[in-house]
Order: structure tokens, then sequence, then C-alpha cells
């Protein structure tokens, strides 16, 4: 019985390509892959529930260079959350900025969908009764 996900089960589970998985783990953003007597890497739960906070964090537009910090600062142990917690809170910053530049962007459509739907509305003539 072979233990753990192979890199293709692995990159399914989590969307990331195999790729993507060999270069998070030369790059230090995943560490201790075990490996199989073939040399394979196997991936456990705990590794996919890492690579998805990962993936989500990148989702956020977290820089890999911040993502390598939280990866270190998590290796140190639970004497790292509070640094760990003002990383994420400087990321749910720029998040939060995001998000506001992109409400005004839809307010920005929503005005203009609304102007051109009056503009056709008063072109149209209504139609007389018979």
């Amino acid at each position: 019985m072979t233990i753990g996900l192979t890199i293709q089960e692995t990159a399914e589970r989590t969307g990331l390509t195999a790729h993507t998985l060999r270069y998070y783990e030369r790059i230090g953003l995943v560490w201790d892959v075990y490996r199989d007597t073939a040399g394979h890497r196997r991936y456990t739960e705990e590794d996919v529930g890492w690579l998805v906070l990962l993936t989500r964090l990148r989702a956020t537009g977290m820089r890999v260079r911040d993502m390598l910090r939280y990866a270190e600062l998590a290796r140190n142990g639970p004497e790292t959350f509070a640094a760990r917690c003002e990383l994420l809170e400087e990321q749910r910053t720029r998040v939060e900025a995001r998000i506001a530049e992109l409400q005004s962007d839809l307010d920005l459509l929503n005005y203009k969908i609304t102007a051109y739907r009056a503009e056709q509305s008063e072109q149209i003539p209504a139609r007389e009764s018979a």
C-alpha cells in the first residue's frame, strides 16, 4: 500500500500544476515532502491543506516573497503567530483596498449601463394602441 498522494493527485486536488508544486518545493514554500522508496513525492492531507492555503493567499494577490516569509514563520512554530497575524493583516489591508477599487469600477459600469438603457428607452417610440 502506498502512502500519500502522488504529485498528479495533489495537483488535481489543489488546482496547481505539477510544475508549480515542484517550484513551490524548490523555493521553500513547501518543505519536507515525503519521498517513497522510488524517490517519488507523496503528499499528505496536511500538505494539501497547506497548498490550498498558499493558493488562496496567492489569489488575494499576495506576493511570492510574502508567501515565503509566511512559510518561514510557519516553519518556526507557534511563537511566530503574532508575526504571521501581522503579515496577514497587511495583506487584508491590500485586499480591502483592491475591493474598494473594484467597487468603484463596478459603480461606474452600473452608471454607464443605466445611462445607456435610459437613452435607448427614450429613442424607442411608444407604440400606439389599436
